[in-house]
């Protein structure tokens, strides 16, 4: 081979290996980085910061454990952007973010996702819980009031003559849905039981003061109710499970319809992709999973939650 022809082979020898390279980088995956929900295996660069909230449901150092922890996922999905968690003091004041724009992604119940939804317009709910598409809750009674477990809903009517407390007012598990079943079990909230219902405000505050016997009676939701009997802080001998409600829909993510417009292109996808890739296999996945209660996360629509809608309705909390 004349040296002309050496020096022509090479150069393709070295022409392909280069071609070769960039097509490995382009294609390689070491595991770690996230990939684009298009599955291009490539993220985009996104800008501004994105502000998550969630209705403060439970104790304030639990739910700022739960969402610095997810702040911190969503950050590795949406390079370039920063992710802040906001946190809110009541209900209202999550949906009242959301809709001024304070909020760009929130976790909301049940209620309050449909509230923020009808006061921005083309704002999703786009991710759940897997517990989310059966969620429950709980009545709890005072031991002291010899009160028996209950099968049915109609049984809900023995609670006649019992003071008894609800969680926040716009609570979807803690208001709303066994506010609901009382009504079929022919109980009227406004004169059913000793006084007018209270609103304990949370789910965790609704287990301290039944078993402190401030109410008789109460509801809540039925995961955190499970989590803090497995976490040993509920003292049984004080109150006792008495009925567990029919299944509905719950807890979800809703997103404004802006973000892909306010942090780049592809923003919405980006956040998507992040719940859905909670592994419970990864240690700091299983972290935040088991603060949700939760083994996964799965995709849900608007549509799930018409059923709360037409409750909400019904019982005068959405007019």
């Amino acid at each position: 081979m004349n040296t002309t022809r050496r020096h022509a082979s090479w150069r393709a020898l070295i022409a392909t290996a280069a071609l070769l390279a960039v097509i490995a980088t382009a294609c390689g995956d070491d595991g770690d980085e996230p990939t684009s929900s298009d599955g291009t295996g490539s993220a985009a660069e996104f800008e501004g910061t994105l502000r998550i909230g969630a209705i403060p449901d439970q104790d304030p150092e639990r739910l700022q454990r739960t969402y610095g922890g997810v702040a911190e996922h969503l950050a590795e999905y949406l390079p370039g952007a920063t992710v802040e968690y906001v946190p809110v003091t009541d209900y209202e004041g999550a949906v009242t973010g959301f809709r001024v724009g304070d909020l760009d992604a929130v976790w909301f119940g049940g209620l309050t996702g449909v509230q923020a939804r009808l006061e921005v317009e083309g704002a999703q709910a786009l991710v759940q819980r897997d517990i989310d598409e059966a969620f429950t809750s709980v009545f709890i009674a005072a031991a002291a009031t010899g009160l028996d477990t209950m099968s049915d809903v109609s049984d809900l009517a023995a609670l006649e003559g019992h003071s008894f407390t609800f969680g926040s007012e716009s609570s979807t598990s803690g208001r709303l849905m066994p506010q609901s079943f009382l009504t079929e079990a022919g109980l009227d909230i406004d004169s059913s039981f000793a006084g007018l219902p209270g609103f304990s405000g949370s789910h965790d505050a609704t287990i301290e003061v039944v078993s402190a016997g401030t109410y008789e009676v109460g509801a809540l939701n039925s995961q955190v109710w499970d989590d803090r009997v497995a976490e040993g802080v509920v003292d049984e001998t004080a109150v006792v499970e008495i009925f567990r409600t029919p299944p509905y829909y719950d807890y979800h993510w809703v997103v404004r319809p802006d973000l892909d417009e306010r942090l780049g292109d592809g923003a919405t996808d980006a956040f998507v992709d992040a719940m859905l890739a909670l592994d419970a296999s990864d240690e700091a996945d299983a972290e935040i999973l088991d603060l949700f209660g939760a083994e996964s996360f799965i995709r849900t629509e608007n549509d799930n939650y018409a059923a709360i809608e037409a409750v909400a309705r019904a019982v005068g909390l959405i007019r």
